[in-house]
């Protein structure tokens, strides 16, 4: 009599559909015919033709301090103060003990909700947003619920709608400033009413400013949670955005608030970093180096996005057809398109027809149609001659 074999089970924390949808079949195969795209989806600065110089990059990494192994649960502390003059520099005044690095910040999510919250606890994220958040929910059993950002001429955060979603597990309210794909930083009104909420409900606040080095304009009234300390405050940045540099793999965690959550967040967080200590000691060494050119390679790429945001602009504003919904930074831009076809038959069409890759709104889970994102980061000659054909498609009105 033969034996029924079970079939074998996998978590159901990663029972995520996994089959290719059309753009991405397409798109394989006109990269598998060497058909040459105009990718303006692509966020990888090291493939952008930005100036990387190998000696004030690679130089720091041979430091013969990386011979010798010296595990620190919060991180090495000379890779710590590196962090805090960073963040003086910028007028904050943040102690290398309030910071924990890690490897990504993915990672740092990923502490932060274990932190914080026991499995099905409620976390409050933006939407329209990017769409890591819901595999970082599901990896870390947290139910991860869309809090809306709303568009009347800018963005801005629904504070009434938000009022309505804090329940009695909600654990953390999370932003993003600026927000991914909109560009928008959070305001202090914003801020003011948000600590009321969280203190309320004790909940703790996350933000993540990868992307703050970034503005369109001289950013005035701009300002970081790390100063934040009215409630329990968690801070992300890195130097994937900071520097460009999303290989070398290293960010931060910054913490704020009253004195006694502060304290007992970072007794917790130690042990949850003790248990991986990530964070390779090459790089953590090669810190404060990179981190004092910052301005550099900074400089460049604010460049790029500056002059790629003004071309964009110039030309949506010849048409009537479509419309650059404003931004305050970060590395993409939002158009909204005629909804005369849905956004997939809209960038399958940029895609097979005019061999361009833009990203569909609801990609971002825009919570109507039709929008297109792209990014900023590539050449100005690959942005401006892929725009020129997505205006061409958009204007004949045909598919």
């Amino acid at each position: 009599m033969g034996t029924t074999i079970e079939p074998f089970l996998f978590s159901r924390r990663t029972n995520w559909p996994l089959e290719s949808n059309r753009l991405t079949v397409d798109l394989q195969c006109l990269r598998e015919k060497g058909e040459l795209l105009l990718d303006l989806t692509e966020s990888n600065p090291t493939h952008c033709g930005f100036h990387y110089s190998q000696e004030s990059v690679l130089k720091p990494l041979s430091d013969k301090r990386s011979l010798d192994y010296k595990p620190s649960a919060r991180g090495d502390f000379r890779a710590r103060e590196a962090v805090s003059r960073y963040y003086e520099e910028k007028g904050s005044r943040v102690s290398p003990e309030r910071i924990f690095l890690t490897a990504s910040t993915s990672e740092a999510y990923s502490y932060l909700f274990r932190l914080l919250a026991n499995p099905s606890d409620h976390v409050l994220f933006p939407c329209p947003s990017y769409p890591l958040f819901s595999f970082l929910g599901n990896l870390n059993d947290v139910r991860m619920e869309n809090y809306p950002l709303v568009y009347d001429g800018k963005w801005g955060i629904d504070l009434q709608a938000v009022q309505g979603l804090f329940c009695a597990d909600t654990r953390a309210f999370v932003l993003v400033s600026p927000n991914n794909p909109t560009g928008s930083f959070v305001k202090r009104q914003e801020l003011e009413e948000l600590n009321v909420l969280c203190g309320l409900h004790n909940t703790a606040l996350v933000c993540d400013e990868v992307f703050t080095d970034f503005s369109f304009d001289k950013g005035q009234g701009r300002f970081s949670l790390v100063d934040n300390d009215q409630v329990l405050t968690f801070v992300l940045g890195g130097i994937s955005k900071t520097l460009g540099l999303p290989q070398m793999k290293l960010s931060w965690i910054v913490i704020n608030g009253p004195e006694g959550l502060v304290k007992k967040a970072g007794s917790r967080l130690e042990v949850i970093a003790d248990t991986y200590l990530s964070v390779n000691t090459p790089v953590e060494n090669a810190l404060a180096s990179w981190l004092s050119r910052r301005k550099e390679i900074q400089k460049e790429i604010n460049l790029r996005l500056r002059q790629n945001f003004a071309f964009l602009k110039k030309e949506t504003g010849k048409t009537r057809d479509c419309e650059l919904l404003p931004a305050e930074g970060g590395w993409y831009a939002v158009v909204r398109i005629p909804d005369t076809f849905n956004e997939e038959e809209w960038v399958l069409a940029f895609l097979n027809k005019d061999h361009i890759f833009v990203h569909p709104g609801y990609f971002f889970d825009f919570d109507r149609e039709a929008f297109i994102v792209m990014s900023l980061l590539p050449s100005g000659q690959i942005f401006q001659e892929g725009v020129r054909r997505i205006l061409r498609r958009i204007s004949g009105k045909e598919l």
